[in-house]
């Protein structure tokens, strides 16, 4: 009997941990599902400055679609914003596949000082946020004429170290003798690398290309920083230039920007959680 009331103890605070992480959500698809009355009546004292508390409830008093009927229907600066942030995004996944899947086998193929202190190296790029780089990124990109562009957000994401670090992983469990079994059969580098780098490696680049679509879908600073004609803005700005008065439509809006990547992230969430586990292995 005390066991399975320490087993029931054990099952319940994730349980409750994990309804709280969740609660936000839910509140923000039920707000979205509110008029603009309801909205100005429960968030009124916060954001305009009126008397009495804020307030919030799970489900509407009065379930409306407007909210997404104006969004869809009533503002083309949306859709503009989201075919923006499309192209960003996969502009910057097929560079990264490009660059950091045979960077990643390069360090995973030689293991000599030269690889490890080359790969040291990489870890420290990944470390420095963006704000470190971004005086000399913007110089960079002035001075190739990429600034108010596109590319001027594709490139750096495209040139990321975090992909190889994920990456790396994956390459790095292929025991040593199967490549070397291989090469006696007569395989050549690029051999290695179509037949048993990528089939084996495969969890760690969809890994990566997760991570990699939560993190340029969500990019608000180098946006902000690069480009200054708002027809070229993502989607991750569009929130933040809605008045108090069309919250209803930022809510509606919140939801329709989250399900992309919740999309990708429960496609994605085995390889996910397999590539999280094999970067905290140490070699």
């Amino acid at each position: 009997m005390k066991k399975n009331y320490k087993t029931a103890l054990l099952w319940c605070l994730p349980g409750l941990l994990s309804l709280a992480a969740w609660l936000p959500l839910a509140f923000l698809a039920g707000g979205s599902l509110m008029d603009a009355l309801e909205v100005r009546e429960k968030l009124g004292p916060a954001l305009l400055g009126s008397g009495g508390y804020a307030s919030w409830t799970l489900l509407p008093r009065y379930p409306t679609p407007v909210p997404y009927i104006e969004l869809l229907l009533d503002s083309p600066a949306f859709f503009v914003m989201f075919w923006n942030s499309v192209r960003i995004t996969a502009g910057a996944l097929i560079g990264q596949l490009l660059c950091a899947v045979p960077a990643a086998w390069w360090f995973a193929l030689h293991r000599g000082r030269l690889s490890r202190w080359l790969y040291t190296l990489y870890l420290v790029l990944m470390i420095m946020p963006f704000q470190v780089t971004m005086v000399s990124s913007y110089l960079v990109l002035g001075r190739l004429g990429l600034l108010d562009s596109h590319w001027s957000i594709i490139l750096p994401a495209a040139f990321s170290t975090f992909p190889v670090f994920i990456i790396y992983r994956f390459f790095r469990s292929i025991p040593v003798s199967l490549i070397e079994a291989a090469q006696l059969d007569g395989a050549g580098p690029f051999q290695l690398f179509r037949h048993i780098g990528l089939p084996l490696g495969r969890g760690g680049i969809i890994c990566a290309l997760v991570l990699g679509v939560l993190d340029c879908w969500n990019m608000i600073e180098q946006p902000m920083t690069f480009l200054k004609e708002k027809a070229r803005w993502p989607l991750s700005l569009f929130l933040p230039a809605i008045t108090v008065e069309g919250m209803g439509l930022a809510l509606a809006a919140s939801v329709i920007t989250l399900l992309p990547v919740l999309l990708v992230f429960l496609w994605g969430q085995s390889h996910l959680e397999e590539g999280i586990t094999a970067s905290g292995v140490k070699e």
